[in-house]
């Protein structure tokens, strides 16, 4: 299992050494809302370990990133976005615009979303 990072700003917020305002949790990744949202529903959910990317994640560790997927549902089902749809967005890369290396998915709801996504 990958170790935390201490320069990593999800880690910190992991080890509640930077304040979030927490909406779930589980053994195994914490959820969080998104400080700058994209939606009326924006939550940020994230493995507890650092891994870079969901590909990263995945080739490590399976059932932590299908612990992460799973608490996704679950804020979902809790922000009442869950039967009205919603995304999940993992971003990988500089130009996908991932701005943390830590693996995270956004989950977004809320509102209508089109198609191709931006």
């Amino acid at each position: 299992m990958a170790s935390t990072d201490p320069t990593c700003l999800f880690c910190r917020i992991v080890a509640r050494e930077i304040p979030a305002d927490v909406v779930a949790e589980s053994e195994t990744a914490l959820a969080f809302r998104d400080l700058e949202p994209q939606a009326p529903t924006h939550v940020l959910v994230v493995p507890k370990v650092h891994h870079p990317n969901a590909v990263a994640t995945g080739a490590a560790d399976p059932a932590l990133l299908a612990g992460v997927v799973a608490l996704a549902g679950e804020v979902a089902a809790g922000e009442g976005v869950a039967d009205s749809g919603y995304r999940l967005v993992a971003n990988t890369g500089k130009d996908a615009q991932q701005s943390v290396d830590h693996f995270h998915l956004h989950v977004l709801g809320g509102r209508a979303f089109g198609w191709p996504p931006g």
